[in-house]
């Protein structure tokens, strides 16, 4: 097995009456990329404070980049980026002040020279003299990343980090994140983005505080046993309320014009789905998507809200 980054098991927490994180065991290899998915207020944030170290699990063992990731906290700390969902620096300064703030912060050698190679790396140069307030999500979010790398750390956080940005920018992100993956640095991302997901190695549900799936997007597909018909042709998308209802149907879900019906036991669902088979609908069977599995074990969980 290739070497483990992040090797714990076990991690509770609760806030009150509330177990946010409920006996959660997560393995991440080096250099790899993991995504972490489920509903709000599932425990993914919560989670990936514990592993660097920012707040104290109830229980809980292993290790963070070969540290006691609970003993050793203050050591891991120092070799993980966080990015935080909510821009977390300074809009009354500009790019460049922010990133010096940051190296001054971490009592980084070079710091002109750290600096200068943050602002080439994440393409901030030209703008290097724009105060943070005033830009837009997608270069906010690029100073935040340069942020949170410019002390090299081995483990980067990443908090719902494309948010409110758009296709274009997210696209440049994840460029970035892949590149940084194959220098060898580790990264976990909490996201609801399904097509993020997928650009991770692999991904981690968490509904509720529960971890309920584990694996690459297609082995956790294959896990669920969902199986899934879609329908296409006119008015095929106004039939989701009437097969929802039916015996064998978890869900019935359009798809722009088209209509995915996804069961778990075969001959319930087809049955359900005969007598809508006629013309103008076409059916045909396809791979569930990872939103049908996302979906699937949403309705699986118990919201610890309650």
């Amino acid at each position: 097995m290739s070497e483990l980054a992040v090797d714990v098991r076990g991690l509770n927490k609760s806030f009150g009456p509330r177990h946010v994180v409920q006996d959660v065991s997560i393995q991440v290899e080096k250099g790899k990329i993991t995504g972490f998915l489920g509903p709000n207020g599932s425990g993914k944030t919560t989670t990936l404070r514990m592993l660097c170290g920012l707040l104290t699990p109830d229980s809980g063992e292993g290790a963070v980049l070969g540290l006691d990731f609970r003993k050793d906290a203050e050591a891991v700390k120092r070799q993980t980026g966080y990015m935080t969902q909510k821009f977390s620096l300074y809009e009354d300064l500009s790019i460049e002040e922010n990133l010096d703030f940051v190296a001054r912060v971490h009592e980084l050698p070079g710091r002109r020279e750290r600096v200068k190679g943050s602002l080439d790396r994440l393409g901030l140069t030209a703008r290097k003299k724009q105060l943070a307030g005033s830009l837009s999500g997608g270069w906010k979010q690029r100073l935040a990343l340069a942020a949170s790398i410019m002390h090299e750390p081995k483990l980067l956080l990443l908090d719902e980090p494309t948010a409110g940005v758009d296709p274009k920018a997210r696209r440049e992100f994840w460029d970035e994140i892949h590149a940084l993956s194959a220098e060898g640095l580790t990264v976990m991302v909490s996201t609801h983005y399904m097509d993020e997901a997928e650009r991770c190695h692999d991904i981690a549900y968490i509904a509720y505080g529960k971890l309920m799936a584990r694996g690459t997007a297609d082995e956790v597909i294959e896990q669920s046993g969902l199986v899934t018909f879609r329908a296409e042709g006119q008015g095929a998308d106004r039939l989701a309320r009437d097969l929802a209802k039916a015996p064998g149907v978890i869900m019935a879900a359009p798809f722009g014009a088209a209509l995915h019906v996804s069961g778990t036991d075969r001959a319930a669902l087809e049955a359900a789905i005969t007598p809508y088979r006629h013309p103008p609908l076409e059916w045909t069977e396809v791979k569930p998507t990872l939103e049908d599995v996302f979906i699937r074990l949403m309705g699986q969980s118990s919201d610890n809200f309650q």
